[in-house]
This record gives C-alpha cells, structure tokens and sequence, in this order.
C-alpha cells in the first residue's frame, strides 16, 4: 500500500514536472520554475504558493508592483501632456505660417490666460502685419529725417549733412528689403521658415538708424526747453520703454494727463502702468486688442470713452477720487464719460514703479509686447487732486494757464529711456496733426 502510493505520488510529481516544462516553452528567459513533491489530497497551486512565497514575501510583491503601475500611469500621464503642448505649438505654427492670427486674450483682471503669455519675446506678426509696421517705421524715421533737414538749413553743419545723407542710404536700403519681401510673398517663395530670424536682422538695424537719428537730434536740445519733447515708441516689443525715475506717494484723489498719437490696430497698447510690490496694476491705462481703452486701479477695471488710434495728436485726461470711486474721461479738452465704484477708498500705494510703455505683469517687469504701446506720447503729467473741468480745457488748448504736475511733470531729466525709443523735439499746439 505504501508502495502503491509512493509511486503514485512520484508519478505525479513527474506529471507536474513534465507539465511545467511545457508551459515554459512560451516564457524562455523570464521565468524559473522548480519542482516541489506534493501530496496526493493537496491543492498543486496552493501547495506552491505556501512553500514557495512566505505571506510577507507576497504582500511585499505586491505593494512592488502596485507602486510600479502607478509610476507608469504617472509617466504615461507626463507622456500625454508633453503630446499634447506638441501638438499645439504645431498647430500654432501651422497657422501662422498660413497666415492666420492667434485669437485675442484679456488683459489682467483682464490679464491673459495661462499658456498665452509672451514674455520673453517680440510679438509674433504675420507677414502682412510686418510689413505694415516696417512701412510705418520707415515713414516715421522719414519724418524725423525731414526735421533735421530742417534744423540743418538754419544750422548748416557739414557733419550734420554727412550723417542725414548715411541715414538717408540705409532707410533706402531698408525700403529694398522691404520691396523684395512683398516679392516673396507674392511668388511664395518658401522663405517664411526664416521670418523671425529676418525680422530680428532688421528690426536691429531699425535700433541702430533709431540710435544715430537719436544722436543727431542731441544737437538740438541745446535750444530746447526740457519740457518741449515727445517720446517716441516707434515698434511693437517687449524692450522699448522709459521708467520714470521717481515713485508716486500715497493718494486718495489724482488726474492723468497727456499728449498721444498713434494708429496702432488693434488697440494702442499701454502708455502708462504703475506697480508696487504685490500688486502689478495698481494704476494701469490700457488699450489691448480689440478691447477699448481701460483704466486699472488696484486691478479694478474702468472702461474710457476714447477713440485716439487715428495717427492724430489727441489730449487726454483721466480723474479719480476714492471716494466712491468716482472717476472722469476728458479727450480734447471735453468730458466723454463718467463713471464710479472704481477702487472705493483704496488709496494709490507708494513707492512704486512708473514705466511708460510697457504694461508690467510683475514688479519692473513681465513686459509683454503685445500689450506695448506703439505711437507717440507727450506732457505726461499726474497730480494728487482731481482737475477742474476748466484746467483741463487749458491744458488741451496749450493755454498759457495751463498747470504742470505736482507729482510728476514731464521733464527729460526725469525719464530713463530704454531699448531704443527715442526723444525729439515737440510743442504742443503747434505740431497738431
């Protein structure tokens, strides 16, 4: 009898070996397998598990691979994001090389939504809108050259004429690069691949002719009062601006005035943005994109009642008082809105930053060119009181009872300017479209 189930046992063991064997044809390489004798009235797969894996061995096992699969969920999960941030950088690519343009954001409390932001470059143009900004720019370096030819007859200087007729060559040289690019475009030359790279080539070489213009210039200032300037921020980008070199105290009530021209569409950009640690729009005016013109305090949003983008010189002022948070819009010297709750009872905070053509998303910087400001701007005075309805009209009529800031009054001496904008000689009233 013992014999008998000795070598029924041992047949079975043979049987589970032979088995085995078999299986591990289709896993050669990955696995192991050993032979254990079992007896008859034991479950074969029971039996392996209890000899061959201790219960701690196995909950070991099994925490490994669960860990395991949710380290490979994580990463496919990383996989589909980066997937995903290709295939739209593509699709972005695809439709500026076809020519369409990116959809508009808001700005700020109005700002723009996460992913669209360009902080760290230029503007991204297709080439119908380059062309566009190269033509005016080229027309506004004619303009300033047309000046000093001016200044030039009445101070005739031989280096003065030298250095007009050295500008005068490379805008022309510009005007053929320009010309040859319409080319392209008409024929399709498949030169798109390189337009960033061109721009950047001549959008450097406008920053040089800017410059030397700029120095010439410097022989009139001379003559000049301080105060009888224009900024000029002639392109789109995110290094062009002047930061005033005094912060503004602390106010309950002020008015804004200035001188602005410009034809930039769509929307003016920023003439001003004031910041203070912690708050980027503590006093910001703003005209983005397809939006009207806004004023922003403490990130509260008022819309103005202006229409400026006609390439024509146009006064403009904005009042405030906490108080209810009332405010006004004077263009002209006329009132076209009026409005309240903007901000109630926040006063401006100090020790801020004041930069004149770059909107901040932080502190002293963030500039993002598509919110920069393209065009000329003149006077720019702030008071801590809000202005007469009559101080306003004279101010926009160049009366000779026409007050400056008390906070700030616009004088070259108080501007850093940065990136290539560019002073010159301006008297309001007299130089009016």
């Amino acid at each position: 009898m013992w014999a008998t189930r000795s070598g029924f046992s041992w047949r079975l063991l043979l049987f589970s070996c032979v088995f085995l064997e078999s299986l591990s044809q289709d896993f050669v390489g990955q696995t192991q397998f050993i032979c254990t004798s079992v007896p008859k009235d034991v479950d074969i797969c029971a039996a392996t598990l209890q000899n061959s894996v201790p219960g701690e061995d196995l909950k070991t096992t099994v925490m490994q691979l669960r860990e395991t699969v949710l380290q490979q969920k994580e990463t496919i999960i990383n996989q589909k994001e980066t997937i995903r941030e290709l295939t739209s950088k593509l699709a972005r690519c695809e439709s500026q090389s076809g020519g369409v343009e990116p959809g508009d954001a808001r700005p700020g409390g109005r700002r723009k939504e996460a992913g669209t932001k360009n902080t760290m470059g230029d503007v991204s143009r297709g080439p119908a809108e380059t062309l566009t900004q190269l033509s005016q720019t080229l027309q506004s370096l004619k303009q300033r050259l047309e000046n000093l030819e001016q200044f030039s007859r009445s101070n005739n200087s031989v280096q003065t004429n030298s250095l007009k007729d050295l500008l005068q060559s490379k805008i022309d040289d510009l005007e053929k690069q320009v010309l040859s690019r319409v080319n392209s475009i008409e024929e399709g030359k498949p030169g798109l691949r390189n337009e960033t790279e061109q721009r950047g080539r001549v959008e450097s070489t406008l920053t040089s002719l800017h410059q030397r213009i700029t120095d010439l210039e410097k022989g009139q200032r001379e003559n000049r009062p301080l105060d009888k300037f224009q900024l000029t921020f002639p392109l789109r980008t995110n290094y062009m601006y002047a930061k005033v070199k005094k912060s503004l105290p602390e106010m309950y009530a002020l008015t804004v005035c200035m001188w602005l021209k410009s034809n930039a569409s769509p929307g003016v950009g920023t003439p001003f943005s004031y910041a203070v640690p912690g708050q980027a729009n503590e006093l910001v005016l703003i005209e983005w994109g397809n939006n009207p013109m806004e004023i922003l305090i403490n990130d509260k949003v008022a819309k103005l009642p202006f229409l400026i983008n006609d390439g024509k010189w146009h006064h403009i002022c904005v009042t405030w008082t906490t108080r209810d948070g009332v405010w006004e819009a004077y263009q002209d010297g006329v009132k076209r809105g009026r409005g309240e709750n903007l901000a109630p009872y926040h006063p401006i905070k100090p020790q801020g930053l004041l930069i004149l053509g770059q909107e901040q998303d932080t502190y002293g910087g963030g500039f993002d060119a598509t919110q920069a400001f393209v065009g000329d701007l003149a006077n720019f005075h702030i008071w801590d009181r809000k202005l007469s309805e009559g101080e306003i009209y004279n101010l926009a009529t160049c009366s000779s009872k026409a007050q400056v800031g008390n906070v700030f009054a616009w004088m070259e001496t108080s501007l850093d300017i940065y990136g290539g904008a560019s002073k010159w000689t301006f008297e309001a009233c007299r130089q009016l479209n």
